[in-house]
């Protein structure tokens, strides 16, 4: 097992390097940089002439290495991440890049872990019972929770939560994780003087998140899970452990659900990118201090590091999550195990 971990984390590093060099280029492709962005804050907030603006964001791209080609700029910030542990300076915050992923990317990932359990638990207890009571009604309700789950957009659902508790709720305080009192945006203040109040307080805000990621995501896992177990019902060693006389909760639990579970627990490779875009669709809607508002606003003004650095981030995810799947499914199916030893 240790050899194939080994293994994969070693895989991993030339697809990270590949991963790290599309990104740079597809973020530098579109035109204008943060220069850019300077000149128009001069002429829009300091009154600035267009030539004194435009020689003040000339200054800032030669100051700040804007000026030095693609290649440079990229070699420029991953020797940084790998030799030093520098991930560049932000321009949009005015900080290491490093101090705006840490601040925001553990409330993004304790999200998302959340919205995967919940999802998870859910959607697979669903699609359990779907596939034992089939075609009756309860599996009627439960297959129509999973087609709105998968067709409507989790962004539509956050406007349309966001209006009811805004207009119709009269709730104040929406778009961060703490009422003021508590801390406000900052979503780990709260955790280093913790108490229950604190706690509720985190809950009533960021409900509406975690309820709508949670939705989309347990809609797949039923699919999934009911038309798997469905074929395994079938199967006929299930049909031999029903005529040694078991009883057919020990027959589904113990004999079909197992194995129903090998495509669930594959798909769990890609399931924590997903829950993190999912939870970032909807962060950016209620302006959470997360991970996709932080991609969302460093694209839109040239800020390259910040964008480069979260990116790579989320595509390193896709790769541990890979990683998890496979050791989950060592541990879940024997044979699999002995073909790794």
């Amino acid at each position: 097992m240790l050899r194939f971990l080994a293994i994969r984390i070693l895989q991993a590093i030339p697809v990270l390097f590949v991963m790290s060099v599309i990104t740079f280029i597809i973020i530098q492709a579109p035109p204008g940089d943060y220069g850019d962005y300077v000149r128009n804050m001069a002429i829009l907030q300091g009154n600035a002439s267009i030539e004194a603006a435009e020689t003040a964001a000339q200054i800032y791209r030669e100051t700040h290495g804007l000026n030095d080609p693609m290649v440079v700029q990229y070699f420029r910030w991953i020797s940084g991440m790998v030799l030093r542990g520098d991930f560049g300076h932000s321009y949009l915050y005015n900080k290491p890049v490093a101090e705006v992923v840490a601040q925001r990317l553990p409330a993004t990932i304790a999200l998302a872990l959340t919205c995967h359990i919940l999802a998870t638990l859910i959607g697979v207890s669903f699609g359990i019972i779907a596939a034992t009571k089939q075609y009756s009604w309860i599996d009627t309700v439960l297959s129509f929770i999973s087609f709105l789950g998968m067709t409507v957009p989790r962004f539509l659902l956050a406007l349309i939560i966001i209006y009811i508790l805004a207009f119709k709720l009269n709730v104040q305080e929406l778009g961060s994780f703490y009422s003021s009192r508590y801390g406000g945006q900052d979503f780990w203040l709260g955790w280093f003087d913790f108490n229950w109040a604190k706690l509720w307080n985190l809950i009533e805000h960021v409900w509406p998140v975690i309820l709508i990621a949670t939705f989309g995501g347990l809609a797949y896992n039923m699919r999934v899970m009911r038309a798997n177990l469905l074929d395994t019902l079938n199967s006929q060693y299930v049909e031999t452990a029903r005529a040694k006389g078991l009883s057919e909760g020990a027959v589904v639990m113990r004999h079909a659900v197992p194995n129903a579970l090998h495509p669930l627990v594959a798909y769990q490779g890609v399931v924590l990118p997903y829950m993190l875009t999912g939870e970032i669709e909807v962060a950016i809607v209620f302006g959470l201090a997360t991970v996709g508002p932080a991609i969302v606003a460093s694209m839109g003004i040239g800020d390259v590091y910040v964008t480069a650095t979260l990116l790579l981030v989320l595509g390193a995810t896709l790769i541990v999550g890979n990683i998890i799947a496979d050791l989950l499914l060592v541990a879940l199916d024997p044979r699999i195990r002995v073909g790794n030893d």
